[in-house]
C-alpha cells in the first residue's frame, strides 16, 4: 500500500553525512590551528569533551544547525563547506 523507504539505507547515510560534517570540521579546525577547547569556548560550549565527541562523532554525537552556523562565523567560511565530501567518500 505504501512505498517507504528502506531505513537501513538511509540510516546507513546518514552516518556518513554526520562523518562527513564532523571530518571537514576537524580539519578546517586544525587547517585554522585552533584547539578543540577554543573553538568549543568560542562557539558557547562549556565542555571540550562534548565538542570533541561531536568532532569525532563518538557515540552518535554530532553538530546542531546553530553549532554549524556558529563555526561557519568563527572559522569565516560559508556553512557549505560542512557539507562537502571529498573525492574519496564520493567513491565509496
Amino acid at each position: 500500500m505504501f512505498d517507504f523507504p528502506d531505513f537501513t539505507e538511509e540510516r546507513r547515510e546518514e552516518e556518513e553525512f554526520f562523518q562527513t560534517v564532523a571530518s571537514n570540521i576537524k580539519n578546517i579546525r586544525k587547517a585554522k590551528k585552533m584547539s578543540q577547547l577554543e573553538v568549543a569556548l568560542s562557539i558557547g560550549l562549556k565542555s571540550p569533551g562534548f565538542y570533541a565527541s561531536m568532532e569525532n562523532y563518538a557515540n552518535g554525537k554530532h553538530f546542531n544547525l546553530l553549532h554549524l552556523f556558529r563555526l561557519s562565523k568563527l572559522f569565516n567560511i560559508s556553512i557549505e563547506e560542512f557539507f562537502k565530501e571529498d573525492d574519496i567518500n564520493k567513491n565509496k
